[in-house]
This record gives structure tokens, sequence and C-alpha cells, in this order.
């Protein structure tokens, strides 16, 4: 152990890889996210990206998943560590880049249902959030393993980084009621993106957006804001009405700043 937390649990992840894949498959691993934009919260998560070198086999996917389940879960990873996020991504998949992207695997807490479950294949197929995650990757990623990020991953067009926010925008909005802060965040962190080009972590994202929003949605955007930064409490169920008030008028916001427009 080295006494950091974020890279002991890094490196419990990178285990995680190496006994469930042979050896060399996983080309590369990059840090990224609030763990290296000086921002973890409470609420974060370890957000890890892999480059593989084929996609996996069921029984190899099944094995990464098995493998973070325990590291991940509330309940039974050390009380220091945060949930993972884990997306692995095949290399001749990415580079040359083209869009729309795909991904082979990811894990996240917001899965674990569906993956104890035996839905080893939750995953949508292509997936814009990988144009995102490359592009967090390439500008501040930390490499885990392997040579930089620039070695094998291609930078994203900018053009494709607003398809990606405006394509990805749907299916986030499906997801209110049931991951209500998060969702708010992610809004807030879309518009920023497409209006300024600077993918920020969430909370400042939403500190952006705050002073464009009127003082009932402020009011809103603050509250998720300060439950993920861990000042206040995350309990959305008598708030909904007023959060799907808010995420219209973000989505609005985002929808009116289409990829030729945006600065990104």
């Amino acid at each position: 152990m080295s006494g950091d937390p974020v890279r002991d649990q890094a490196d419990a992840v990178l285990r995680v890889i190496d006994t469930a894949l042979p050896s060399r498959t996983l080309r590369a691993a990059y840090l990224y996210g609030s763990a290296v934009a000086g921002g973890l919260r409470p609420e974060s998560d370890l957000d890890v990206l892999g480059v593989v070198a084929r996609r996996l086999t069921a029984e190899e996917r099944r094995a990464v998943i098995n493998g973070l389940l325990p590291i991940s879960g509330r309940r039974t990873r050390p009380a220091e560590w945060r949930p993972v996020e884990l997306t692995l991504v095949v290399e001749d998949e990415v580079r040359p880049w083209r869009y729309p992207p795909r991904f082979d695997l990811q894990y996240g807490e917001w899965l674990r249902d569906d993956l104890l479950s035996g839905r080893v294949d939750v995953w949508p197929a292509p997936n814009p959030d990988v144009a995102i995650l490359i592009t967090m990757v390439l500008a501040a990623g930390q490499s885990l393993l392997g040579p930089p990020a620039d070695a094998l991953l291609d930078p994203v067009p900018r053009a494709d980084l607003a398809r990606a926010v405006l394509d990805d925008l749907e299916r986030l909005l499906e997801d209110l009621e049931d991951d209500t802060r998060n969702v708010l965040l992610t809004l807030a962190r879309m518009w920023s993106t497409l209006a300024t080009g600077d993918i920020r972590t969430k909370d400042a994202a939403a500190g952006w957006a705050l002073p464009l929003l009127s003082q009932r949605h402020r009011r809103t955007l603050t509250l998720a804001r300060d439950a993920y930064i861990g000042t206040a409490d995350d309990s959305w169920d008598a708030l909904l009405p007023a959060a799907r008030a808010l995420a219209d008028v973000m989505a609005a916001r985002v929808r009116a700043l289409p990829p030729t427009d945006a600065s990104v």
C-alpha cells in the first residue's frame, strides 16, 4: 500500500484486469476525471480508461466485472476508496478515430444491479460518451500503465465532441428520476462544454451555469452541486418537479448550441 488511496485503488483495478485477462491484452490504462483534476468529492468516482488489444470474450468481461464488484461497492470496499468507473476500448476501434465510437466494457455502480443479475452486455454500442472520455484522458489523463495517452489515442475532432454531447442528451434525460443529482450536474457540464470548449468537473460546471439561470433554477442546481461536494443532503423525492423544470431548461440551452456554433 502506498498510503495514497487513489493510487492504491487504481492499482487494485489494474490487478483485477491483469488477473482476468491474458498477458499483454491490456495495452494501457489512464486515470482521469476528478482524481487528476484536483476535484475529488465525497461522491466522485475513480475514473479509469483502459486500452485493450482486442475485444474481450464474455467470460473475460465477467471476470473483470466480478473482480471490480468488491473493490467498488460501498459495503465491501475500504472506507477511503470510491466507486469505480472503468471503461475499456479496443485500440483499433478508436485509432484511427471515427464517429460514432464504441467501447468493449464499462463498469459503474449505476450498472450494479444489471451486472449482478448476469447481464454482461448491458452497454449501448456505439456510445457517444467515449468521445468525451477520450478527450478528458488526452487533456489531463495520468498514465497508470503503458505509454502516454497520445501514443495510443487519436484526438477527437471538435465537431465530433460536440456531436457526442448532443447525441448523449436524450439517453441522459431518461435517467433523471433515478439519478437526479448526477443528471443535473452532467447537463450543466454538457452546456458548459458546448458553450466554452472546456470539460469541467461537475461542481465547476454547475458554478459556471449558475449565473446564467433564474433564481428558482439556481436553487435546484445549487442543491445538486452541494450534495455532490458533500455539504447537503441528496434527497430528491419532493423536488423532482423542480429538477425536471431545471433539466428542461438546461437541455434546451444545450440544443440551442449546435456543433457548428460551438467553440469545442
